[in-house]
């Protein structure tokens, strides 16, 4: 099937790499006039986006400024992906206040941050889709060394349903995405400072990741990037407020 997203104005946050990357590429190949953004704009090169824009999602100065432009331009957007994040390692005995705040900053009040900018253009335009990245690693399971990334994503689920419900019967939508371990350039340098921190080989590493996926591999971003084209889109008119788990039998 292709032109799911035809003539919708779509903005995805953090795309230039990974799921975000994965996810503006799905949605731009289905026909969405694709808004594409990330803190470093030469991170997009390459990407089949209408419009690249450098953005950074913790200022809120700068998400209500790029609003007010996308409303003056296209009217305002059908389609919002959050996906910016940070995974902080470590217990509660390993996190500082610094490593909190960034980790609330960028995970949870950057999409606050978002849907408030741009909710009320989607509302004037009669409805829309916002999809939230969250993680297997939340509410729905508990990760080693994951305290402060497993909060964050925990609240994002919360977010989710608060602005699902709120906004019900206005015809935005408002689902969240849960992918268990999905190979990126993130998982690398996570991988690469874990075997440089305890001393072992980076394959050893990759290994212990692939060995708790019960599917026995890793998932990719395109995987994930599949079911943000259909939360997307109007096939899932009727979907809201959920949490749609892409993670290999993780979290059974």
């Amino acid at each position: 099937m292709a032109g799911r997203l035809e003539g919708k104005v779509a903005l995805v946050t953090a795309a230039g790499q990974g799921i975000g990357r994965a996810i503006a590429a799905a949605f731009a190949a289905e026909g969405a006039v694709l808004l594409a953004t990330t803190l470093h704009p030469e991170d997009l090169d390459g990407l089949p986006a209408a419009r690249r824009i450098g953005l950074d999602v913790t200022s809120t100065a700068a998400v209500d400024a790029l609003a007010a432009q996308v409303t003056r331009d296209l009217g305002g957007i059908d389609v919002l992906v959050n996906c910016a994040g940070y995974v902080a390692h470590g217990s509660v005995l390993d996190c500082d206040e610094e490593a909190w705040d960034l980790s609330f900053d960028l995970n949870v009040k950057s999409m606050h941050r978002t849907i408030k900018a741009f909710l009320p253009g989607m509302l004037a335009r009669g409805g829309g889709s916002i999809v939230n990245i969250s993680s297997g690693a939340s509410s729905l399971k508990g990760a080693p060394a994951r305290y402060a990334y497993g909060a964050t994503k925990a609240a994002v689920i919360g977010l989710t349903k608060a602005v699902a419900i709120d906004f019900i019967r206005e015809g935005v939508r408002c689902n969240a995405i849960c992918p268990g371990t999905v190979q990126s350039p993130s998982l690398d340098g996570r991988i690469a400072a874990l075997a440089a921190r305890t001393g072992q080989d980076e394959e050893a590493v990759r290994a212990s990741f692939v060995a708790r996926q019960p599917m026995g591999r890793i998932g990719t971003a395109d995987e994930v990037a599949a079911a943000a084209v259909h939360l997307a889109g109007d096939e899932s008119a009727f979907t809201t407020g959920t949490t749609l788990v892409v993670d290999g039998g993780w979290t059974l």
